[in-house]
């Protein structure tokens, strides 16, 4: 059986760092020049990607350059975080990319709400979900290289979360609540690229940075946030939503099962500091 790919790509160049990542995963085919394309990156509160915590504006601007260069035009750049989000927009700097695109901006918080039942779900039964996710066609997930106090990882999957309102409903039973969210997008998230330029120890909003010039990419959004969890040092295995994703019929969450293009995880993992419930 073929193997589910993921490119892990290392460059101090943002942009050469998607570029390649981008390439070996041969993303031109996960895209439609005619897709309703949202760019969702992780803009949870108002902080600089250089404290690793929010997704870096270069790797957006980098990836509409790939998408306009296929000749997508329906982009729009979406993140409903929890914070303030439109001082996250400035603090991160991102409205300067949406304005040398002409491309569309939207807070997700303040989005015309449909509320939406989870067929089968483990725990989560209806969400709220911003009308602009609905009316997409492919999702490109762009999250970041963080570890979390609650899920132990918050990457791909988790990065959803900024696509629902009340977020507040999430907190319990949160590995089975990401796994029902990833269910309801699961046929529109095309592409997942964890920018871990700088990623995030101890802790996803008050962490400390970690410098790795990483970008993780690939379309199995479970199999990315497999690599990317080993890449921070943590055995996919101790993150509790990997493996019901997988029982799910979501993705991969078996290393043994992935074919990792570009650097090997070996060369470039890092131990991350863990969240203190983790640490033994």
């Amino acid at each position: 059986m073929k193997k589910t790919r993921v490119a892990i790509a290392k460059a101090k160049d943002p942009y050469e760092a998607l570029n390649k990542a981008l390439k070996l995963i041969e993303a031109e085919k996960l895209v439609n020049k005619e897709d309703k394309i949202l760019i969702k990156p992780n803009y949870v509160v108002a902080k600089h990607p250089s404290t690793g915590v929010t997704t870096d504006p270069r790797v957006i601007d980098g990836l509409i350059m790939f998408l306009k260069n296929l000749g997508a035009s329906g982009i729009v750049v979406g993140e409903g975080g929890a914070g303030d989000t439109e001082r996250a927009f400035d603090v991160v700097g991102i409205r300067e990319v949406i304005r040398k695109h002409n491309v569309e901006l939207v807070n997700l918080n303040n989005d015309f709400r449909v509320n939406l039942k989870v067929k089968e779900p483990l725990a989560l039964n209806e969400v709220g979900v911003a009308e602009t996710a609905l009316k997409s066609t492919c999702i490109i997930n762009v999250p970041k290289l963080k570890v979390h106090h609650i899920a132990l990882v918050t990457l791909s999957m988790k990065n959803l979360m900024g696509l629902i309102l009340p977020k507040s409903i999430m907190h319990d039973q949160i590995n089975e609540k990401i796994v029902d969210l990833a269910t309801l997008f699961k046929d529109k998230v095309k592409l997942n690229i964890v920018d871990g330029l700088i990623g995030s120890e101890e802790d996803e909003v008050h962490g400390s940075p970690v410098q790795m010039d990483l970008i993780i990419a690939g379309a199995d959004m479970v199999a990315v946030d497999a690599v990317a969890a080993a890449v921070m040092g943590i055995n996919p295995e101790r993150v509790k939503y990997l493996e019901l994703a997988e029982e799910r019929g979501l993705g991969t969450a078996s290393l043994d099962e992935i074919e990792v293009l570009g650097e090997r995880i070996e060369d470039v993992k890092k131990k991350f500091k863990l969240p203190p419930a983790f640490r033994s």
